[in-house]
Order: C-alpha cells, then structure tokens, then sequence
C-alpha cells in the first residue's frame, strides 16, 4: 500500500509539472501560429523530455536527447533522402561537396531498399579493388546495411585516411564476397572530354557528377574541343549520380537554349524556374543516360530532350525528382530535408518513374564493346549528315 502511495505521488507531482508547464507552452505556441494537434503534440514532447531528465536513473547528456530527438522526428518521414547530420557527418558533406574528401571512391544509389554502387571513380581505392557499377553493398565492416538510414552508409564508408573499410558485396551471378579497401583522399575532377572523331568534329564530354567546380570544368572542356572543330557532341550521364543543381544549371546554359531549364515546387505550390540564356544550339548533341543517371543528371537530361536540342541514347534513368537543402543548425550539425520536387520544361515530374530515352539501347554485360556509345555515335553522324 505505501509503494502505491509513493508511486501515486511520483505520478501526481509529474503531472503537476506537466500541467504547470503545459501552460505556458501552450501560449507561447499559440503566439507562434500552432493550434490543436500541434499544441497537444509540443506538450507530449516536452513533458516526456522533462520526464526523462528529472527521473531516469542514469546520466542524461541534454545535447545527445535533443539529437536523437530530432533524427527520430526526420527518419519517421520515411523519405531517403531526408536525414539529421550531427556534426561529424555534416563535416563530411561539406568536405565532399568542396571536392576533397576521405574515402573509396564510389557514388553509391538507394531504391528499393538496396543499396547499390552506380559508378567509380577512375584511379580511386574502389577501382582498384574491383568494385563494379551494380554492386549491392550488403555490409560494411560486418553490419548489414538495412540497419542504417541510406544516407548514413556514406559516413561509415568514409573515415581516416589510410585506414580500412571491409564491404561485403552481392554481384550478380557470383557468390557474395568481402572486399577490404583501404581509404585514401579523394580528390573530385567531375569532367573529362576528348574528341572521338576529328574528321567529323564528333566531340565527347563525361560528367561523373555535379560538384561545386562542375559547371567551370564543362565550360574549359566545351572551349577545348571547340578549339578543335567540334560539330557534334555526345554527352555522357551514364552512372552519374547528381549533385548540386546549381553546377546542374551553370551546364545547362552553355547547351540548352533560351528558356526553362527546370522548375522546382515547394509543398505550397511555390514555384522556382531556372532559365538558360543561350540564344540557340551551337551543333547537335546526343545525351547518353541509364538507370545510374539521377537527380541533377535528369534535369540535364530532360531539358535537352524536351527542348530538343538533344536525343537520348541509352535506359531509362534512376527516377529521383525531388530536392533537398541542407539546412545548418545550432552545434555543427545540419538537418537534410526534401523541400521540393522539380518538373523538366515541359510540365514531367520523372520523380519514382525516370527519363525514357528516345533511343533504347541495353548495355550487355561481357560485350566487346560499348554499344549505347557505339549507338550515339550513329545516331549524332546522321544528324550531321543533315
């Protein structure tokens, strides 16, 4: 009966504070636009905060409460692209954005709860090691990968550099295989062209991904394959992740002519456009695409082809039409929220569905040679032709 009383006192006096300081959270939230649920919902929070803070039995790190109390609120969106970055993995983003970073050289793509490797990078440990575009990472350093957030894999694929990270890896055809890399700086140059034919001036430009130099690179390889009698130009977004849509548009407007490159809408119909400059197509152009071309690279993608200024060869493209923003907070750490989704110009949402090319070609593996390169050049000689 007196552990009842106690228990009762313990429950009263808690509800008591509660009460106490439910009042006044709910003028101040009030004065701050929330009403009903919201209210209700803000006092559930603080007083289970305030709960563990003057009873639980251990240390409480207030800073580590608040942390795991705003991931859980981002990861119950169930949105892959949305996360909270506590300061260690905010630093890191902002490392491999500036285009130096610690790590193995992969851009890595998360669907269907899978997480794959879309490309790698030339000269890098992953290359090195053999990891192939179409790698499902099923580990890493023994602990399954459906245990983390999709875009946490990244901060335990990264770290120190000179120190190891073992990927278990599941190919296709072969038994499932551990592959130990040791992580070494990463140094990001996201372009390269060459010309593939002088007689023709058929020239070709690879973009790996949309860094924060990207648009600068394009322009230098634009300029440098110009000087050398381009006509024609196949660009290549095959196992192109994405990255920022700013490098995204600073390309687009050295090919896409005049008018809206993209338009991006926020959850109140708020709507942002970016529109290129250029007067009109200096030469055609023929994109290459496959189901490794994401985000930035089907923005590009899609305004060339619905412009038509340009066709595309290739497999249909990743589907990821949405956009994040990295807001930064209070102590190093960041929240990584989808804001937006963005619409090609003329009105698609490829978001869950992908780029169709106007060209279907499969790229088989064990070929000889590449065939969807091997096509576009078909397809942009017959345009010269004309």
């Amino acid at each position: 009966m007196k552990k009842k009383k106690i228990l009762l006192g313990i429950l009263a006096g808690l509800g008591c504070a509660i009460a106490g300081s439910a009042i006044t959270i709910a003028g101040i939230s009030y004065a701050l636009g929330f009403t009903g649920d919201s209210i209700q919902n803000l006092v559930r929070f603080v007083g289970v905060r305030r709960f563990i803070e003057s009873r639980y039995v251990g240390d409480v790190d207030d800073t580590a409460l608040m942390d795991g109390a705003i991931s859980g609120m981002v990861q119950s969106l169930g949105d892959p692209h949305s996360l909270y970055m506590d300061p260690k993995m905010y630093g890191q983003l902002m490392d491999q954005t500036e285009g130096t970073f610690g790590g193995i050289g992969i851009y890595m793509g998360f669907k269907d709860g899978k997480v794959s490797v879309i490309s790698v990078m030339d000269g890098t440990p992953g290359e090195k090691a053999g990891l192939q575009a179409g790698d499902e990472i099923t580990a890493i350093d023994g602990t399954p990968t459906s245990e983390y957030q999709p875009e946490e894999i990244a901060l335990h694929i990264r770290g120190e550099v000179g120190t190891n990270v073992t990927l278990t890896i599941h190919r296709e055809g072969e038994e499932d295989a551990d592959y130990t890399i040791e992580r070494a700086t990463i140094q990001m140059k996201t372009v390269a062209g060459k010309m593939l034919d002088e007689s023709t001036g058929l020239g070709y430009i690879r973009i790996g991904n949309f860094a924060e130099n990207t648009g600068k690179e394009f322009q230098e390889q634009l300029t440098a394959l110009e000087g050398q009698g381009m006509k024609g130009l196949i660009l290549d977004l095959r196992e192109n992740p994405g990255g920022l849509i700013k490098s995204c548009t600073e390309v687009a407007n050295l090919v896409v002519p005049k008018g809206p490159i993209v338009s991006v809408v926020d959850k109140n119909g708020k709507t942002q456009e970016y529109d290129s400059d250029l007067e009109a197509s200096k030469y055609p152009i023929v994109v290459l695409i496959d189901g490794n071309s994401a985000s930035a690279a089907e923005i590009l993608a899609g305004a060339l082809q619905d412009t038509g200024a340009a066709t595309l060869v290739g497999t249909t493209s990743y589907g990821k039409g949405s956009v994040q923003v990295v807001v930064p907070m209070y102590h190093d750490d960041a929240v990584k929220l989808t804001i937006a989704k963005y619409y090609t110009p003329s009105g698609r949402s490829i978001d869950g569905t992908g780029i169709d090319p106007d060209v279907v070609v499969e790229l088989q593996k064990g070929a000889g040679s590449d065939l969807q390169l091997e096509k576009a050049e078909e397809v942009i000689k017959e345009k010269l032709a004309d």
